[in-house]
């Protein structure tokens, strides 16, 4: 039993009329006649009862007919579903991310554009965010440090200064700006060690020659500020990060340029897919204008 012999039979007993179902599938009728003859010579069975011109199902063409309207639509609904997946007003998304600040105005674009699609969000550390992305659990990620990898293709997207929050009532709440050194023997909360804010700070304070007093390590953004709120030490922070408090002052660093760095992450081999494809479009029309020579391109980039 072939797919275009149970076609003929069905467009037949839809048309009740072998030149009509010929005329609806483009084929001549001597092919309609030929594709349903064959199919009750198959099987031992006749499906029409003819009556010159004129024909009738037979019980078994009509339980047959009950069954192929359930096969036609459900070979439309394939198609239809197909065809929106190919246009993208259907499909999941699948986004990883190291923290909903980066990634949030990239999801409202992507939204706006395709409101179709359904998008879920995985949050987590660095690490796990990779790992979802190399065992394809998701399709992009928004990661703030990549290590060099051939299987990645990484896209600088933003960069934001760190800033140094410090208690509304410390010294420092009186000032538009602190300078590196200035951080020198001050009580200090950090985030853990693999934390991109913390890599940037202590990179520029160790250059400068400050050695701040930590006095705790905090895994949390949220954990941290609540912390400077109440007076435990100073904390920093990426400026795109930082929730305005009354209880907190953001300061920024007036002789160094300390920065975080935000980059959309891809598997190599998955460049094309569409989903990728698509997210990767709508980023295009969010990140900066800017001179080739001046866009910062870590090892993994696209050209």
């Amino acid at each position: 039993m072939r797919h275009t012999q149970l076609r003929s039979f069905h467009a037949v007993a839809q048309r009740g009329s072998f030149t009509a179902a010929a005329r609806e599938l483009g084929v001549s009728q001597p092919t309609i006649t030929t594709q349903v003859k064959s199919l009750e010579d198959e099987f031992g069975i006749e499906l029409f009862v003819r009556h010159g011109r004129r024909i009738e199902l037979t019980e078994t063409g009509s339980g047959l007919l009950d069954i192929t309207r359930r096969l036609f639509a459900d070979e439309k609904e394939a198609g239809d579903y197909l065809n929106e997946t190919r246009e993208l007003k259907t499909g999941h998304l699948r986004v990883g991310a190291v923290g909903p600040y980066h990634v949030t105005d990239m999801l409202a674009a992507f939204n706006a554009r395709y409101p179709g699609l359904y998008v879920s969000v995985t949050v987590g550390n660095s690490r796990q965010t990779v790992s979802d992305l190399l065992d394809y659990r998701t399709d992009v990620a928004v990661l703030a440090h990549v290590d060099p990898d051939p299987r990645l293709v990484a896209i600088p997207y933003r960069r934001h200064r760190v800033v140094v929050m410090c208690p509304a009532d410390h010294p420092f709440a009186r000032r538009r700006g602190i300078r590196v050194r200035e951080m020198h023997g001050q009580r200090l909360i950090v985030r853990e060690a693999g934390s991109t804010t913390r890599r940037a700070f202590d990179q520029a304070i160790q250059g400068a020659g400050a050695w701040p007093r930590v006095v705790m390590e905090i895994g949390s953004r949220e954990s941290i500020r609540e912390a400077v709120a109440k007076g435990i030490g100073l904390g920093v922070v990426s400026e795109a990060e930082f929730i305005p408090d009354p209880r907190i002052r953001a300061l920024p660093v007036t002789d160094a340029e300390i920065y975080t760095y935000a980059h959309v992450v891809h598997l190599r081999e998955r460049q094309n897919a569409r989903l990728v494809r698509a997210f990767l479009g709508v980023l295009e029309g969010l990140l900066p204008v800017s001179r080739p020579s001046s866009r910062r391109r870590p090892s993994g980039s696209r050209p």
